[in-house]
């Protein structure tokens, strides 16, 4: 269920230091849920939620999904609109009948109106905001719970020595905060755009640095990360192109699971080429001194090829840490080290 591109990648992997992740869908089950309808009047709260829906149901986001679904599971109409413009990772403009509709981040909106206030949100919540006319209308509140396996995953990872950890969000700071404080992230950027991602993770100095997402809105912190590794099994065909490592399952141990494999796979290559090393200096040695024939050293030669190339198969039958077992071995990974060892001698 792993699949890594390209050999490279597998070395990068065994060097990671810093792990990145992308919250929503990635370290939360990128379904929110709406919890509830906060209006300021200027429409009813059914009404509210209509126009956020119309206008949401030709984005791609996972909000706007959340948004249609919310409204239809109230049994309200949905009817097509018209002149819909998105803002990549901000929000987007509609016109609906005679209203013009805004919907998306806070600060998008707080760009449209005189009068837009911040929800009171609780943990693990967040809020779409919306405008009608130039007037701020409300707010719609959405909860997503963090995934089962996030914290198992962070665990794993410091097991493996990566002590650097960070969440990359474009939701407001006290929920990710909420997130991170739960799973001990301790590193949290919030109300980021694509480009803040991308800064976000050049600046970061603890060196190689892994970037894990899933959205559409992460292909460029993915491709600019030294190892990009895409969610594939529910993440966008942008995201997984632009990673080096595409997980096909959705399951987040996988994420740790990669970076074992590399270091696994190196450390059993590194063992192959200076067992191969060794074994002929000592062979060199008794050669020089006559001690063996020149023949006879060459049918040694291939005894050490053979000696070196087993040792590198050890990378088929790794075991998994802790939380992995039962995950498939990349195997692959063998005939990288097998390769490797022949060629040292």
């Amino acid at each position: 269920g792993i699949i890594v591109k390209n050999g490279g990648t597998l070395e990068q992997l065994s060097k990671v230091r810093t792990v990145a992740f992308d919250k929503t869908g990635t370290l939360t089950h990128g379904q929110p849920v709406l919890a509830r309808v906060h209006t300021t009047g200027v429409v009813d709260e059914d009404e509210l939620l209509r126009l956020a829906a119309t206008a949401e149901q030709y984005s791609a986001h996972t909000l706007a999904h959340s948004i249609v679904t919310g409204a239809t599971g109230r049994g309200i109409t949905i009817a097509p609109c018209e002149n819909v413009t998105e803002t990549t990772a901000a929000g987007l403009t509609a016109v609906i009948g005679d209203k013009t509709v805004v919907v998306g981040k806070f600060s998008f909106i707080e760009s449209v109106t005189s009068n837009a206030s911040r929800e009171a949100i609780d943990a693990g919540e967040l809020a779409v905001y919306i405008a009608v006319d130039g007037a701020y209308a409300g707010a719609l509140v959405l909860r997503d719970s963090v995934r089962e396996d996030a914290a198992d995953t962070l665990e794993w990872l410091r097991r493996l020595g990566i002590k650097h950890t960070v969440m990359l969000t474009g939701d407001a700071q006290a929920t990710a905060n909420h997130v991170a404080a739960s799973l001990g992230v301790t590193d949290v950027h919030a109300d980021c755009l694509p480009l803040d991602k991308v800064n976000a993770v050049k600046a970061i100095t603890d060196r190689p640095v892994m970037m894990v997402g899933d959205g559409v809105n992460d292909a460029p912190v993915l491709a600019a990360a030294d190892v990009g590794v895409a969610m594939g099994a529910r993440g966008s065909t942008a995201a997984s192109e632009s990673a080096d490592v595409v997980i096909m399952k959705d399951d987040l141990h996988r994420v740790a699971r990669a970076i074992e494999i590399g270091q696994q796979t190196i450390r059993i290559a590194s063992q192959s080429i200076w067992l191969g090393i060794v074994l002929s200096l000592v062979l060199m040695v008794l050669a020089v001194f006559g001690f063996i024939p020149a023949v006879v050293g060459a049918g040694f030669q291939e005894i050490i090829d053979a000696a070196t190339i087993l040792n590198a198969l050890r990378a088929l039958g790794g075991k998994a840490g802790q939380f992995g077992g039962g995950l498939k071995t990349l195997r692959p990974s063998a005939a990288a080290t097998a390769t490797a060892a022949r060629a040292a001698n």
